[in-house]
């Protein structure tokens, strides 16, 4: 018997791209513990690459910026499926394509279609599938362990972490109306994956970042994964409407001596 109490249950993964993705760590600690795990990818392209390193798992295809892709997502699970004990929403955007930008020469467009993938579609997923939720499912998402340090490679990804934040109150607020579905979040400290390398300068805010955690070792995906499949389970039953962060005590470690010293007597 699981600790977790996952056995037989039902879970949509969503971002599934690579064997880096978190949605990957995430849909693999949920098999172990013998869940069943359905996929979503972004195209048919990338169904292509992804889907033979979860088979025989079913994967969908779902560009969640259309309203209609959504829908026929949710039709297509329900027809292979008879109901969901959690979703799992590891999905963000942002187009850094011409590179790093003074947060104020944000892009409109730019700034708006992030919002929209890695924020909106969590809202607009979690209305889709609520009829198909069993009334205890748990929904995580993947944010950030800070919205409130100003990275500036990290740009206007900052703020659509931080609705995306925000949103999770008002999901929780609005499903309890008529059950006791869950939402929270993982806020994670900074990864190695396939997404955060399109960042500009990342390598040195990752090995930076590592220097600041108390182990001198950066968070993995898999203890991402681990705390997901948490929130995700009736062990985290009294759990509601949170961010759990992630970051091996990064964020009390900003004044360590040793990198206060190089930083004021750089070699």
């Amino acid at each position: 018997m699981s600790f977790l109490g996952l056995e037989n249950k039902t879970f949509l993964v969503l971002g599934l791209a690579n064997k880096k993705s978190v949605a990957y760590h995430v849909g693999k600690v949920l098999t172990e513990e013998k869940a069943r795990v359905i996929y979503s990818v972004r195209s048919e392209e990338r169904k292509k690459t992804a889907a033979p390193l979860v088979a025989p798992a079913p994967v969908f295809v779902c560009d969640v910026e259309r309203e209609e892709e959504i829908a026929r997502l949710r039709k297509e699970v329900e027809a292979r499926v008879p109901v969901l004990h959690g979703l799992v929403h590891s999905i963000a955007y942002a187009n850094y394509s011409s590179g790093p930008k003074p947060f104020h020469e944000t892009p409109r467009k730019d700034f708006l279609q992030s919002v929209d993938i890695s924020c909106y579609s969590l809202i607009a997923l979690s209305n889709a599938f609520k009829d198909l939720f069993d009334p205890k499912a748990s929904v995580a998402t993947v944010s950030i362990s800070t919205t409130r340090m100003a990275a500036e490679n990290y740009g206007y990804m900052g703020p659509a972490k931080a609705a995306l934040d925000s949103s999770l109150c008002f999901l929780a607020k609005s499903f309890s109306a008529f059950s006791q579905v869950r939402f929270n979040s993982v806020n994670a400290g900074l990864l190695k994956t396939s997404a955060s390398a399109g960042i500009p300068g990342y390598i040195e805010s990752y090995l930076h970042a590592e220097q600041l955690t108390l182990r001198r070792k950066a968070l993995t995906t898999e203890e991402v994964a681990n705390a997901a499949a948490f929130l995700l389970s009736p062990r985290s039953s009294g759990i509601n409407a949170q961010g759990i962060v992630l970051d091996a005590g990064m964020s009390i470690n900003y004044f360590d001596k040793d990198i206060v010293r190089k930083s004021m007597r750089p070699e």
